[in-house]
């Protein structure tokens, strides 16, 4: 059962390659969330009304595919483990379908743009993404089972995925008008992000290694899970549901903050540029607090230090909302909220992982890729469900764009988005934590784990 425990390999190496895994993902999603509409837009030719209902759409088939994926990820059996194979099979299939989005035949008819826009959009979201993101998000909890491990691969996961984010944001557009500013210079600009990404989940293959087996793998009784048996299990594990639900309410969040951040910044704060700077030093501060987050988390455990970072974050939003604009008071504003959000970044997925040992603990039954694939599945919903809000709070509110001053409701419409939508999602992540104590279960847990398998070899 010594596998079960501590990573064996080379920690810094194997961190960093855990974390390129969600480099090579960033790849892809921020280029899908900062690019693609622009591209499809003003480079392609297409409808944004038309290629927003595609992406509604889309969702549906995206959350039904994550758990399926899932599914297949259990079932897996191979000499690299349940999730690692499929980082192997699916990056250059990752690569040509980040490609192949941002190469729209511009000849065509708006029809046919539209059928090629919905197929590979679906290619690379609801099947090549899923098929990759899942089985990485598995992983985490096939490498290792000690707490204070999963916590650190899940710092490394966030600064790497970060790096990627910046990556593309920096160099996207640069790339685009040195290939020449046209339609095939998107082309060539992904050709080359796709190589990087690529690159990046071999780094994340070969720097890998799965540890972590189920007690009927290890007494050699191993038996696929069937379907219902494994949702069950699901809908029998607490934490779970509680951290299946945070990420909902959180991915919620952060599409109605982030989608009415410019409009806080224009509307409210009087100077749209100062997204820039909300931003900025937000993301500078989360970077760097991400490397003294392990320390907390090693003294005080993930519960407490993700707790924390909801408090800061609460704090955070409130010095902003009371600035007036005042600069100084941004700047503090975006550093505690920096903070807070390095708490939860290292945390949140790290917890995710706990609750499939308890899941096996208390069900019998071991299902990574399902807990991780019906999370995705509940935070894509929240992420779809909080875009369709932004949109009817600012209509409700009478936001009107080409106003040269908005009303007092739609002001008010605009704070409600930015402001306190995400300060009640963090007042319900606090309630949500006052039930949370797999923290201080999991040793005895993982104990209980040790014994049943040394039981069942000994039978």
């Amino acid at each position: 059962m010594e596998n079960r425990s501590k990573l064996t390999m080379s920690k810094v190496i194997e961190r960093f390659s855990y974390g390129c895994g969600d480099f090579g993902c960033n790849i892809i999603y921020t280029a899908m969330s900062a690019f693609l509409l622009f591209y499809y837009t003003d480079y392609a030719g297409v409808s944004a009304l038309a290629v927003g209902t595609i992406m509604m759409v889309s969702r549906f088939f995206d959350g039904i595919s994550d758990v399926i994926m899932g599914v297949i990820v259990d079932r897996t059996r191979s000499k690299y483990g349940k999730a690692r194979p499929w980082l192997l099979r699916m990056c250059i299939p990752f690569e040509l379908s980040g490609i192949l989005l941002f190469s729209v035949p511009t000849s065509w008819a708006s029809a046919p743009k539209l059928v090629y826009v919905f197929i590979t959009y679906n290619l690379v979201s609801t099947v090549i993404y899923t098929a990759i993101n899942v089985p990485y998000s598995a992983l985490n909890a096939l490498m290792t089972q000690d707490p204070y491990e999963r916590s650190v691969l899940s710092i490394f996961r966030n600064l790497l995925a970060t790096a990627g984010t910046l990556t593309i944001n920096t160099f996207t557009l640069p790339l685009v008008e040195y290939f020449g500013d046209n339609t095939s210079a998107w082309t060539k600009t992904f050709c080359v992000f796709g190589l990087l990404a690529v690159a990046a989940f071999l780094v994340n293959f070969f720097g890998t290694k799965e540890r972590v087996r189920s007690v009927a793998s290890e007494s050699g009784n191993a038996e696929v899970v069937p379907f219902k048996v494994g949702i069950k299990a699901l809908f029998r594990n607490k934490y779970w549901i509680m951290m299946t639900g945070m990420l909902a309410l959180f991915f919620l969040m952060y599409s109605v903050n982030g989608g009415a951040t410019v409009y806080y910044a224009k509307d409210i704060l009087g100077d749209r540029n100062l997204v820039g700077t909300i931003n900025g030093i937000f993301n500078v501060v989360q970077i760097a607090a991400m490397f003294f987050i392990a320390m907390l988390v090693k003294k005080y455990g993930k519960r407490n230090v993700f707790a924390l970072g909801l408090v800061l974050d609460i704090i955070g939003m409130l010095v902003l909302n009371f600035s007036g604009g005042a600069i100084s008071l941004i700047v503090i504003s975006s550093v505690i909220r920096g903070v807070g959000n390095a708490c939860g970044g290292a945390t949140m997925w790290a917890m995710v992982s706990d609750t499939i040992d308890y899941g096996e603990w208390k069900t019998g039954v071991r299902t990574e890729g399902l807990v991780n694939s019906a999370c995705s599945f509940g935070y894509k919903i929240g992420n779809g469900i909080g875009s369709a809000l932004l949109g009817l709070i600012l209509e409700v509110g009478g936001y009107v764009g080409e106003a040269a001053a908005q009303s007092a409701s739609a002001l008010a419409s605009i704070k409600v988005c930015f402001v306190w939508i995400p300060v009640a999602v963090y007042l319900i992540g606090l309630v949500i934590m006052k039930f949370y104590h797999l923290d201080r279960e999991f040793d005895g847990i993982i104990e209980d784990l040790k014994n049943r398998a040394k039981n069942r070899q000994e039978m």
